[in-house]
């Protein structure tokens, strides 16, 4: 099994429609795939309307959190997207985007860039507006090359110049949260340093006891050194390791199913998600 437990479409930062991407992921030989965009599931009825035969579709969502002053990114998976209280979180989450994206737009012109926020909506689209559809438009102005490079302390890297913080969740409460929804909780991409600050290990220990039930060991952000480092402290930890391409469609440098998850990790979140269950593809519209 080739199983993909990370991407995001157009109902947050991604490129591809839910229903695009859910048939791409089986032209590309993937048999289960998460859909899991930053802090909504906006996007899943019409990943399963549209998910090809052979597919099976983890349902989740990528939550912002922020401890000690680092930013973190918590994978929920098969969580009860109704649950009352993990969906206002995520609304006050989502809701804090447009100001904190209107934010980031005066701060440019305030250094002689001129993006406008019409022309961030326009990228954002239906979507979650973010950080990522401000870089787009940078690379629109031909500000910067790629979108990875407006994520620098010139532009919209954690303390850059341009940056404004929003609302994230505590980690420890995003754990119960999702714990209280019945979902399976994964720190994302731990130790992708060239995106800023990371979390502590110690920090990540007190995750560990408090819960946590995985970390994303195989990605992009993470090269072999550190893919082994983790691999270690997870083991000691008694966490989960998972693989998943952080897929964005043509925003970032990676393919479906560059990195994946073992069949065994999957059937433990399987196992442990009592919120939602994966579903089945029955050959979509």
């Amino acid at each position: 099994m080739r199983i993909d437990l990370h991407t995001h479409s157009t109902a947050s930062d991604g490129t591809d429609t839910p229903a695009h991407l859910v048939r791409k992921a089986a032209t590309a030989g993937l048999d289960v795939i998460a859909l899991t965009d930053h802090d909504t599931t906006r996007g899943h009825a019409e990943a399963v309307a549209a998910l090809p035969e052979g597919l099976t579709l983890v349902t989740g969502a990528e939550l912002s959190c922020r401890v000690d002053g680092v930013s973190m990114h918590m994978l929920a998976y098969l969580f009860d997207p109704e649950e009352p209280a993990l969906l206002a979180e995520r609304e006050l989450v989502r809701d804090d985007r447009v100001p904190r994206a209107r934010g980031m737009v005066a701060k440019l012109n305030e250094l002689g860039v001129p993006v406008t926020w019409e022309q961030v909506a326009r990228i954002a689209g239906d979507g979650s507006v973010g950080r990522p559809h401000v870089a787009s438009a940078l690379v629109e102005l031909g500000v910067v090359p790629t979108v990875s490079d407006a994520f620098t302390a010139d532009w919209l890297a954690d303390g850059g110049r341009v940056f404004v913080p929003k609302h994230e969740t505590d980690p420890f409460e995003a754990l119960r949260l999702v714990k209280g929804a019945g979902g399976v909780a994964v720190f994302a991409h731990p130790a992708a340093a060239k995106r800023g600050r990371t979390v502590p290990e110690a920090t990540i220990a007190e995750l560990a006891a408090a819960g946590l039930d995985g970390i994303e060991v195989d990605h992009m952000d993470h090269d072999a050194d550190t893919r082994a480092r983790l691999r270690g402290m997870a083991k000691e930890l008694g966490l989960l390791t998972t693989g998943s391409s952080d897929y964005h469609g043509s925003r970032k440098a990676c393919v479906l199913g560059e990195y994946t998850t073992d069949p065994e990790v999957y059937g433990e979140i399987t196992r442990r998600a009592f919120g939602a269950f994966p579903v089945p593809g029955a050959g979509g519209v």
